[in-house]
């Protein structure tokens, strides 16, 4: 077996338990001072891979119409991780994960539109495909927690979360794409940092601080360590794979966390949703292959 196949199971692995970890380290602890505990651990593991890529002289070559663009992917980036959180605290892992995918589809409409990037077949085929399977696995029917008006935002936030998701990969395409991937990512997260606490403290969420019980902070930190530990996985099956076959095998991380959420907190899935579960994931490797 490849390595290069080892190194990109491990990111979709970690991956995959970044947000388990998230979800289980969320409760009862406010969606905005946990994703400010996070965006610091993973600060950490971004700079660590910058000095590991000796990427870190680039900084001075960044002119200011890029730090533009880096500042508005950080905060669409915060944006995105705010939301994110808020909806792992009001709704089910295996209904907020789909939306979160679906940030792919906005991401080629928005390219297509803005950025004039063209759309073949494959792409087509694929983006119809994970919109259906995110549509079969989302099953919007009344439940008993869906009685309550603030159960059911987790949708309005987890669509957000994929909206913001969408403005970070634009921004990073049309005005950082001569610097370095990894020196991007620990840009953005520095502005996602002060941005997460300064919610923290709009929201009087500080006190929170000296609450939080070990075990939430135990779960958020490694929600941040398994999202650094996804990064480097990743970075290490690029260096020694070809994209076109690493990036297919990470994205796979949906079906891991669906298997968690199974697992960790006995989410059941009927059968409409992993025949969703299938359409998404064909249609998030159909494009990669046939494009």
């Amino acid at each position: 077996m490849d390595l290069w196949f080892l190194y990109a199971i491990g990111a979709a692995v970690f991956a995959a338990l970044t947000t388990i970890l998230a979800k289980i380290g969320l409760n009862n602890v406010g969606s905005h001072l946990a994703t400010a505990i996070r965006a610091m651990v993973v600060l950490v593991f971004a700079w660590i891979i910058v000095f590991m890529t000796d990427a870190q002289d680039g900084i001075w070559q960044i002119g200011g119409r890029t730090w533009v663009f880096l500042i508005l992917s950080g905060l669409s980036t915060g944006g995105s991780w705010l939301c994110l959180f808020r909806a792992l605290q009001l709704g089910a892992v295996n209904r907020v994960v789909p939306i979160g995918k679906s940030s792919t589809i906005l991401t080629m409409l928005l390219a297509f539109l803005f950025l004039r990037e063209p759309i073949g077949p494959a792409t087509v085929v694929g983006m119809s495909l994970m919109g259906a399977g995110t549509w079969l696995m989302l099953e919007l029917k009344k439940d008993h927690s869906d009685e309550i008006p603030a159960k059911r935002s987790w949708l309005f936030f987890a669509v957000m979360a994929a909206v913001f998701a969408s403005l970070t990969a634009i921004f990073g395409r049309v005005g950082v794409a001569d610097i370095d991937a990894n020196l991007w990512t620990a840009i953005r997260t520095m502005v996602v940092v002060p941005m997460s606490w300064l919610m923290v403290f709009l929201t009087d969420g500080v006190g929170e601080v000296r609450v939080i019980e070990r075990k939430n902070w135990l779960f958020l930190v490694l929600s941040g360590v398994a999202t650094g530990g996804s990064w480097l996985f990743f970075y290490h099956a690029l260096q020694i794979g070809n994209a076109s076959l690493v990036v297919p095998v990470d994205k796979l991380s949906i079906v891991l966390t669906m298997g968690f959420a199974r697992l960790f907190f006995g989410e059941r899935f009927s059968g409409r949703s992993l025949i969703g579960l299938g359409l998404l994931t064909a249609g998030t490797l159909l494009p990669v292959f046939f494009s």
